[in-house]
This record gives C-alpha cells, sequence and structure tokens, in this order.
C-alpha cells in the first residue's frame, strides 16, 4: 500500500463512516461463526490495527503486516498488546508450524498479486474446522483513482472471487456482496471521478458529523441483512471459506 495511506487510515478508520460501519458488519458476521471460546485468531493485513481491538473480543489475537510504518502505528494504537509480525503474502507468513480457528483478510487480498498462491499457503495454518473470512471490493467497473492510490490490483467479481476460492482447493461456505444501500451514491462518485479525471478520489476524507453519521447508520445496518441473506450487489464482497 502507498505509505502515504497508512497515514490517512491511521487518522481516519477510528471514525470515518466506512471503517467503523464494516467493524460492525465484520463484529456480527463473526458473531455467527460459532468460533471455540479461546479462538485463535489470524488478521493478514493487519494495516495500522484498526482491527485488532475488534477481533480481541473473540479470542487471541496475531497479525502479519509488511509495512513498518503501519506496524509501528498499530503498536502505538494498541498498547504493544498484540503479536504483529512483518510478513509477506505468499511467501513470508511468519507462523509456520501455528494453527487459526479464523483468518481474516479485510480488504487485503485486492492488494496481492499472487491472491490464489496467497489462499493456499493460509490453507496450511488453519485449524480443524478453521475458517477464512475475506472482504474485497467489487466490480472492475467501478475502478478509480482511489484503487491507484491503494495500490490494488484488482476489484472482483463474485464469479471471479469463487474461481479463485477454487483454484485454491478451498470450500466456499458463504458469498454475499455488501455496501448494497449506498451502492448507487458509491458507483454515481466513482462514475463522477472517472469523467472528471480527478487526481485525487472523492470520499476519502471524513465527512462532517450528521453526513458522517448518516452514511455509518446507513451501511452498518446492513449487519442485519447480512444476518438473514446474502446481497445481490454491493461495493464489496465477503466470503467465509474453510479447509475441504
Amino acid at each position: 500500500m502507498n505509505p502515504d495511506a497508512y497515514v490517512e487510515m491511521a487518522d481516519t478508520e477510528a471514525r470515518h463512516w466506512w471503517f467503523v460501519a464494516r467493524r460492525s458488519i465484520l463484529t456480527s458476521l463473526i458473531s455467527g461463526l460459532d468460533l471455540p471460546p479461546a479462538a485463535r485468531i489470524l488478521e493478514v493485513g493487519s494495516g495500522t490495527g484498526g482491527n485488532l481491538q475488534m477481533l480481541s473480543s473473540f479470542g487471541k489475537v496475531s497479525a502479519m503486516e509488511m509495512g513498518a510504518s503501519a506496524r509501528s502505528i498499530a503498536a502505538r494504537k494498541t498498547g504493544g498488546r498484540f503479536d504483529v509480525r512483518a510478513g509477506l503474502c505468499p511467501t513470508e507468513i511468519p507462523f509456520a508450524g501455528e494453527e487459526f480457528d479464523l483468518i481474516c483478510l479485510f480488504d487485503v487480498l485486492e492488494h496481492i498479486e499472487a491472491d490464489v498462491e496467497t489462499l493456499v499457503a493460509l490453507k496450511s495454518l488453519l485449524a480443524a474446522g478453521g475458517r477464512v473470512l475475506i472482504t474485497v471490493p467489487a466490480y472492475q467497473w467501478l475502478w478509480s483513482e482511489h484503487d491507484e492510490f491503494l495500490h490494488h490490483k484488482r476489484r472482483y467479481s463474485a464469479a471471479d472471487l469463487r474461481r479463485k476460492i477454487s483454484s485454491a482447493d478451498l470450500r466456499l461456505v458463504r458469498m454475499s456482496y455488501f455496501n448494497t444501500l449506498l451502492f448507487p451514491l458509491a458507483a454515481a462518485v466513482r462514475l463522477k471521478d472517472r469523467l472528471l479525471r480527478r487526481r485525487e478520489p472523492s470520499g476519502t476524507s471524513t465527512p462532517a458529523a450528521p453526513i458522517n453519521g448518516l452514511l455509518r447508520a446507513t451501511f452498518s445496518a446492513e449487519r442485519f441483512l447480512l444476518r438473514a441473506l446474502d446481497l445481490p450487489f454491493g461495493v464489496s464482497l465477503l466470503a467465509v471459506l474453510q479447509a475441504p
């Protein structure tokens, strides 16, 4: 990821509507996975540590992150309470011989050229009955300057992600789009940025409090929908996987 993006992430992930609402949705999803009481959890690509506290409510959390500056920020934010190691997917994963009940990649796989090989490597770290929880950005036609800034390699359709999962010999337990309620607004903004050839993408800074609160409430409300059904389209995709 662009080093400047780490600084921006650290400044905004505690309050920006997208980060806050995504954590709410992820909390709801993980609550439904029926993890063991002392679950061992690995976050791959933990960035500046915004998800570590949330994940710790479900078990013992370890993490890996390639960016030294991001690891430093995460250590300061969390008081060094978590085991966050340097690592690079798929060739330098620093947890050989360890097993995890849940492995999380939250908007990480799109940064990795060898995405299938990464899934294969992580499969070897799953405990019996362990799951992998993935979120990725959806639809290549939504590609924008924001993807460029974040050094994304691609965006995914459900069919694309399903093929990658199958190629890694992992079993798909569940897949759904999400960030659906705000999809028309997000698509319009991305297309406007493309037409206007904006060098700085819209929507990266935290909006004024009333707007930020409204967007957060709208996006986070999808946690209730996702408890009952899979959503047919959205700005993002989620998937739950198991070893076969």
